[in-house]
This record gives structure tokens, C-alpha cells and sequence, in this order.
């Protein structure tokens, strides 16, 4: 009895078929194997944008918190998620290697050259945003240094009552004259903490020195008015006024808070929707290779 001969065109569809489902599994494990990892790739690519948001949202409300503890405290969280999304990376691109789909290896690629970018610039508003030198300066100006002018006009105001006729008119006037000295000087000091233009601190600096020489100056008068004693409090007031004052000034012109403000504003939201922009197409691409797995 003669054999049937196998039908061509039935066996090229079983090579094809064979073919087909090598090529799907990797040859290296089977389709179970590759499903598996399609999965996790899938689930660390989610993993990694949502982390990579977090990192910039918790880099952001550093950037915009108003006390020592809150801004550490999310620059922490920051460096929690970037050491998160970091993992993820680490973990994603040996899986699409070994899954051979090429594309996503090169948008991890790509990710991580623009993750690097972003990452250098973030570096830098997170240290900036945790020093809050604007902040503190703007703290010892309405705290420190206001009470420290308080006491010198109320020392000041203490010495009068021992005058009479037109010393006293004098004095009245030089108390004035200091007193009124020292509170322009403290209305500079709002602008120049918010300044961040460096020559408009320095004309406001000169306008500051100005002040404090005319207040001096009106203190060395009432000492040949006034019993030099009747004036110590008034002049402890001052040296603590101006030595507040000296550290407002070097904190407000390290700007911290203001150079941060302005990375953040300026140079990252370009840089986060980069990095945004290859993960979403990563997830994109991802989920066409599962679904054609799946057919």
C-alpha cells in the first residue's frame, strides 16, 4: 500500500508556526518565560514613571517649603525616589536585553541621558533649597533684628527725660533722626532678601552702610548731650542691630531660596518632560509587544 505524501504547503505552514514561536519565546524558555518577563518589563516601566514623578514633585515642594524641617524632609523623599527609579532602571534594561526587543532598550537608553541631565540640575535645587538662607534672613530680620531696633529706640527714649530746654530739643531731634535712620534701613532689607539681581543688592547695600553711619553719627552726638552711661543700652542695641544685620545680608546674598526657585522654574520642567516623554513612550511601545504576544 502506497504512503500518502505530506502536503507541501501544510508543512511550510508548521516551519512558519515553529518559526513564529521560537522567535516569540526567545528561544530560551518557552512563551510561559516570555510572558512572564514582558509582564515584569511592563510593570517596571509603570514603576519607573510613577517614581521618576514623585522625585519631582517631592524636588518641587522642597523648592516651595517654608521651614528648615519641611524642606529636608522633602528633599529626602526626593533622593528616596530617585534611588527608586535608579533600581528600576537597573532592573529593566538586562530583562529587555534578554527579551531582544531593541527599541525599549534604546528608550531606557535614551531615558537614562536625559535622566542624567535632569538629575544634575535637581542636584543643585535640592542643596539650594535646604539652606533657606532667604528664608533665615528674612526670620532674623523680622525677629532679631526688629527686636534689637525696638531696644535701641527705647534706650534711646530712656536718656531724654534728664534734659531740659534746648538740649533736649536737640537731642529729641538726633533720637529722631537715628531712629528713623535705623527703620529705612530695615525696609531695604525685604527687597534685598527677594533680590535676585546682584547690582541692585549692592546699591541697596550702599544705601544700607549710608544708614548706619547716620545713626552712629546721631548716637555720637547725644554722647556730648548724655551722660555716656545713660546711652550703654542704647549703643548694646545698636552693635547687635548692625551685627544682625551683617548676617542678614551674607545670607540673603547667598539667595538659596531664590537661585533654587529659579532652577526650578527655569531649568527643570524642560528636563522632567524629557525624561516624561521617553518613559511614556516606553510604556507605549511595551504594551504593542504584549499585545502581540498575546495574539
Amino acid at each position: 500500500m502506497q504512503k500518502p505524501r505530506p502536503n507541501p504547503a501544510l508543512l511550510r505552514c508548521l516551519v512558519a508556526l515553529l518559526m513564529a514561536a521560537c522567535f516569540t519565546a526567545g528561544c530560551n524558555g518557552g512563551p510561559n518565560k516570555v510572558m512572564a518577563e514582558l509582564s515584569e518589563a511592563n510593570r517596571l516601566s509603570a514603576d519607573l514613571r510613577a517614581r521618576f514623578s514623585q522625585s519631582a514633585n517631592a524636588s518641587n515642594r522642597a523648592v516651595m517649603a517654608d521651614t528648615d524641617e519641611a524642606s529636608v524632609a522633602f528633599a529626602r523623599e526626593a533622593e528616596q525616589s530617585f534611588s527608586a527609579v535608579e533600581r528600576d532602571v537597573a532592573a529593566l534594561k538586562p530583562l529587555l536585553t534578554e527579551l531582544g526587543v531593541s527599541e525599549e532598550v534604546e528608550l531606557v537608553g535614551q531615558f537614562e541621558e536625559r535622566y542624567a541631565a535632569y538629575r544634575k540640575v535637581d542636584n543643585d535645587v535640592l542643596s539650594l533649597a535646604v539652606e533657606n538662607t532667604n528664608l533665615k534672613a528674612q526670620s532674623l530680620s523680622f525677629g532679631e533684628e526688629r527686636e534689637a531696633a525696638d531696644r535701641f529706640k527705647a534706650a534711646l527714649s530712656a536718656a531724654l527725660p534728664s534734659l531740659k530746654g534746648d538740649e533736649h530739643c536737640r537731642a529729641d531731634a538726633l533720637v529722631a533722626k537715628a531712629v528713623v535712620a535705623v527703620r529705612e534701613l530695615q525696609t531695604l532689607q525685604g527687597p534685598h532678601i527677594a533680590s535676585a539681581d546682584d547690582a541692585a543688592m549692592s546699591v541697596m547695600e550702599k544705601d544700607i552702610a549710608a544708614l548706619q553711619t547716620t545713626a552712629a553719627d546721631a548716637l555720637r552726638e547725644l554722647s556730648g548731650l548724655v551722660d555716656p552711661s545713660g546711652l550703654a543700652a542704647a549703643h548694646t542695641a545698636f552693635d547687635q542691630f548692625v551685627n544682625i544685620g551683617g548676617q542678614i545680608i551674607a545670607l540673603s546674598r547667598r539667595n538659596s531660596n531664590v537661585r533654587s526657585l529659579d532652577l526650578a522654574l527655569r531649568a527643570l520642567p524642560s528636563l522632567s518632560a524629557a525624561c516624561d516623554d521617553t518613559l511614556r513612550a516606553l510604556e507605549q511601545v511595551l504594551a504593542k509587544v504584549g499585545t502581540k504576544a498575546t495574539r
